[in-house]
Order: structure tokens, then C-alpha cells, then sequence
């Protein structure tokens, strides 16, 4: 038996110490958020974060997680930085069909924890390892920015009018 911290609440799993994270969460806690994409962390979409860092879970395996406090998409909009990224994306209407979307906002609201006031070259090095099919990078750039100037959830809910892509 390993005992995993998942979203701030012990989880006792019966897996494999080698078993990779992605597949501990989605196929035996049900946590379907973290998406698999390339099963060999290039592309992020499988992105959690443990103990603050961003962390690409298709690669990592369980026992590197335990005693370690692994947060999902699935409560990041519980942390501030996660409230702020969630209501940009929703403000700016940064996902197009979505997939990449909850490795990109884990990424986001670990750099924006870390740096609060991120420069362009922060945010490309927080974001490199994260890829967009549908080329949404300017707007994933624009809700970090928009998300790092508020001060609070409200300041960045204001809707948007976008329809292009």
C-alpha cells in the first residue's frame, strides 16, 4: 500500500512502486483532469505539480511522489495563484478545444507562485515544455499577464468578447 497527499488529503493506492503518477491518479483515483499526451513528459498536458514544482506525471513514477504534496487540476482554483489563472483563461477565452488546458494552467499557477510579477522570458521558461496544438500562446501568455497583475479573482473576471481563434 502507498500513501500518496493528493489535493491536500491522504489517499491510500494499492499500485506498483513504478506505476507512473498520471496513471495512479486518472485510472485508480478517478481524476481525470490530468490528460495523457505523449507518455514521455514533452508535452505537458499531463502536467501536476508536487510540492509546488510543475512536474510532467506520465513520467514520473508514484513512489516519487510519496511524502509529497502533488496538487491536480482539479484544486489548483482552491490556491490564489490558481483562482487568478482560472478566472484570465475564463476572462480571455484562452482554450480553443481544451485538451493541453489543464497542464498549461498547472504550469501557469506554479510559475505565478513563485514569481508573482513574471517577465516574458520567465513565462516562455515556465511554459516551453507545455504544447498548444491549437497555437493559443498568445492567449495563454496574456491570461498569465492578466493573471499576475490582479490582485484578486475579480480583477480579471471581467467577460470577454472574443470569438476568433
Amino acid at each position: 500500500m502507498i500513501r500518496l497527499n493528493v489535493n491536500g488529503k491522504p489517499r491510500d493506492i494499492d499500485v506498483a512502486k513504478d506505476t507512473p503518477l498520471l496513471w495512479t491518479l486518472r485510472d485508480v483515483l478517478n481524476m481525470t483532469g490530468t490528460k495523457f499526451g505523449c507518455g514521455q513528459g514533452l508535452c505537458g498536458a499531463c502536467t501536476v505539480q508536487i510540492d509546488g514544482q510543475a512536474t510532467r506525471s506520465c513520467i514520473t513514477p508514484v513512489s516519487a511522489a510519496v511524502g509529497k504534496k502533488i496538487a491536480t487540476i482539479e484544486a489548483i482554483g482552491r490556491t490564489p495563484a490558481g483562482r487568478r489563472i482560472e478566472a484570465a483563461w475564463l476572462a480571455l477565452d484562452v482554450p480553443q478545444c481544451g485538451y493541453c488546458q489543464s497542464g498549461q494552467i498547472m504550469s501557469a499557477t506554479a510559475l505565478l507562485a513563485t514569481k508573482p510579477n513574471p517577465s516574458d522570458s520567465d513565462i516562455d521558461d515556465a511554459m516551453a515544455g507545455n504544447i498548444c496544438r491549437c497555437g493559443t500562446y498568445p492567449r495563454i501568455r496574456a491570461g498569465i499577464k492578466k493573471a499576475a497583475s490582479a490582485t484578486t479573482t475579480a480583477d480579471v473576471s471581467e467577460p470577454s468578447n472574443r470569438t476568433e481563434a
